[in-house]
């Protein structure tokens, strides 16, 4: 598998309040993915990218929002997010200090 490929599953990191003390308190987190990867998928994506070793992934479908604009109504697309749990003593780099 390409980096290319690996960088197709998974999209980016998420960052938020929530998503900070999940990677403090539980060492998990969280990263928008392909709609189309399975678990499978994600884990070795994630391995191989940040090189460590995950012991659970959870997936949830985020539904896109309805907007309005100008009187004009608009549905933002829907997207995966994925929760990742890694295992003890492993940390990503990516997210130091954050």
């Amino acid at each position: 598998m390409s980096t290319y490929d690996l960088y197709s599953i998974v999209k980016r990191p998420l960052v938020t309040e929530k998503n900070t003390k999940l990677m403090a308190e539980q060492n998990q987190y969280a990263f928008e993915v392909s709609s189309q990867a399975g678990r499978p998928q994600i884990k070795k994506a994630i391995e191989k990218l940040f090189k460590v070793k995950v012991e659970k992934v959870r997936t949830i479908q985020v539904r896109g929002k309805t907007k309005t604009f100008r009187w004009k109504t608009f549905k933002m697309s829907n997207w995966k997010k994925a929760y990742v749990t890694l295992k003890a003593g492993e940390k990503i780099e990516l997210f130091q200090g954050v």
